[in-house]
């Protein structure tokens, strides 16, 4: 007997966290950084507003020269309490909040089936250039291949600012 067609959404019960963070040269980012939970997530306890961080200066643009670990990154993170029927995951970015998003992803991330469990997921997205800033959100791929948007879209910070010059 063949299922209908369910939300993943719903199955994947949205204890979806989103995070963003740099790699080894990352700045202390407040949580306002952080992408918008989604409407089942536990929400934050409001605390005084964090003193502004400064963006370290740095060099700017293509990093490919660079050994992958010595690269400055973003890594958007997201859980789930539960999964029915998951497949995987893609992870899309684009240079502007409404641009055209990219997939990142040459193969999906893989998911855990159908499980009670939580799981913890990231992409690590080092083909970045440090000071620009990017929008991201992530896909799930059912089992069935039903394709949609698990994460709402979120910002990624520069995290750097171009060197200055003498």
């Amino acid at each position: 007997m063949q299922r209908p067609a369910l939300s993943l959404l719903a199955p994947l019960s949205l204890a979806v966290a989103l995070a963003l963070t740099g790699c080894e040269q990352k700045p202390a980012e407040p949580p306002a950084a952080a992408a918008p939970a989604a409407p089942a997530a536990a929400p934050e306890t409001a605390a005084a507003p964090a003193a502004p961080v400064a963006i370290p200066e740095g060099d700017c643009g293509d990093q490919s020269a660079l050994p992958a670990e010595e690269r400055v990154a973003n890594t958007p993170r997201w859980s789930t309490a539960s999964e029915q029927d998951n497949f995987g995951f893609e992870v899309f970015r684009s240079d502007s909040e409404n641009g055209e998003f990219v997939k990142l992803t040459a193969s999906p991330i893989l998911g855990a089936g159908t499980t009670d469990e939580s799981h913890k997921y990231s992409y690590r997205d080092d083909t970045i250039d440090p000071c620009k800033e990017y929008w991201y959100y992530v896909e799930s791929i059912s089992t069935a291949g039903v394709r949609e948007k698990f994460t709402p879209t979120f910002k990624a910070p520069a995290k750097r600012v171009p060197k200055s010059t003498p």
